[in-house]
């Protein structure tokens, strides 16, 4: 199901993977060079309504008009508040989340919008070989319980590279920034995502 969803920002837009009975809603949106179609977002689209939760794709109003850059961190975070009276409206538990640019949105705006927790796949602790650009404090501000999920050769920062926090973190072994897994690696491309996909799913059940 699509719902078209109007925001100060512009038209967002949510698709609809529901649970039959569904006791948290988990929504996350793309990255700044992406959209929903990213493997990881699909994946767990897939995975999690199984285990009663409601994944919701959001489509910032950026990527909905059609645009190719992502506008200022500003924009996107009065974007996704925008669309949290939709997720919200259902009277379940909101875990917000996003991969990338879309994880710094969640991290940010977690505590005001008083989301249940934060998924944040892929985040860019900084940019690729500035690791003085750190964006740790967005990461450990969030202020509510936070899962990384994070691949082992991401350029904008590997597992070891994040800091000592009240977080939690999952590695996908080989995994680029988009969990992509080269050839010559010990794991498939399918293994990956189901570490991804398996990470989320236990800390959803450690949430209770």
């Amino acid at each position: 199901m699509i719902e078209i969803v109007e925001t100060d920002a512009g038209t967002a837009r949510i698709t609809w993977h529901r649970a039959k009975k569904a006791r948290l809603v988990l929504a996350v949106s793309h990255g700044a060079g992406g959209g929903i179609e990213a493997r990881d977002l699909q994946a767990l689209a897939q995975a999690l309504p199984a285990d009663g939760v409601s994944v919701a794709l959001v489509e910032q109003p950026w990527r909905v008009a059609g645009k190719k850059v992502a506008p200022a961190p500003k924009t996107l975070d009065t974007g996704w508040r925008g669309i949290w009276p939709a997720l919200a409206g259902m009277a379940l538990p909101v875990i917000s989340g996003g991969r990338s640019a879309g994880a710094r949105v969640a991290c940010r705006t977690a505590a005001e919008l008083g989301a249940h927790a934060v998924l944040a796949l892929s985040f860019p602790l900084h940019p690729p070989g500035r690791p003085e650009k750190s964006r740790a404090d967005e990461l450990l501000g969030a202020g509510v319980p936070t899962l990384v999920v994070q691949g082992g050769n991401d350029p904008f920062g590997k597992p070891a590279e994040f800091p000592e926090g009240d977080f939690a973190l999952a590695e996908v072994p080989y995994g680029d920034h988009g969990f992509a897994v080269p050839k010559r690696a010990e794991i498939t491309q399918e293994r990956a995502l189901e570490i991804v996909t398996g990470a989320v799913r236990e800390w959803v059940e450690s949430l209770g």
